[in-house]
């Protein structure tokens, strides 16, 4: 198993920082949910801690299988910046990105991940894959699991019990 850092500490002000823009991941989740999409939100904050991008999974309703909320907010971000590289900035996003998300996580040379809940079954950051400790990545990618897991993995649960 490849070595992994752990999270980086966080004093009261960043952690209350982290914990607002992931509720507005939640928030978003939500909303996705309740119009037919897999609950996934994803914020991108950029320098400032100005927001620049705001997204939730629309595969159902775009009809487009990579519309997930990390490609969403990546895309939009570096509408905002006018930039792809998002060295400054920070993707919260409710559940751990699969593999498609987390190569575009890496390609954007994102400055922090932050994500809530794991995801055993596709997530590529720590659970089934290891892309950002890969060799084949190219940009090391600080991030921080499990912020508001509870809720991200609950929020989620719930949407696929009401399915079934």
């Amino acid at each position: 198993m490849p070595y992994t850092l752990p999270p980086p500490a966080l004093d009261d002000a960043t952690y209350r920082r982290h914990y607002r823009w992931m509720q507005r991941a939640l928030e978003l989740a939500e909303a996705a949910g309740a119009a037919g999409d897999v609950p996934v939100g994803a914020v991108v904050v950029g320098p400032g801690d100005r927001l620049l991008a705001a997204t939730a999974n629309r595969r159902e309703q775009d009809q487009d299988p990579t519309a997930h909320a990390e490609i969403l907010a990546l895309r939009q971000a570096s509408r905002e910046l006018g930039n792809w590289h998002l060295n400054d900035c920070t993707l919260y996003v409710t559940l751990e990105p699969c593999p498609m998300c987390a190569g575009a996580i890496l390609l954007s040379r994102l400055g922090l991940l932050v994500y809530g809940a794991d995801d055993p079954k596709a997530g590529a950051i720590r659970s089934c894959l290891n892309l950002p400790d890969s060799p084949c990545a190219k940009h090391r990618l600080p991030v921080l699991a499990g912020l508001l897991a509870a809720p991200c993995q609950q929020q989620l649960q719930q949407w696929f019990e009401e399915r079934r």
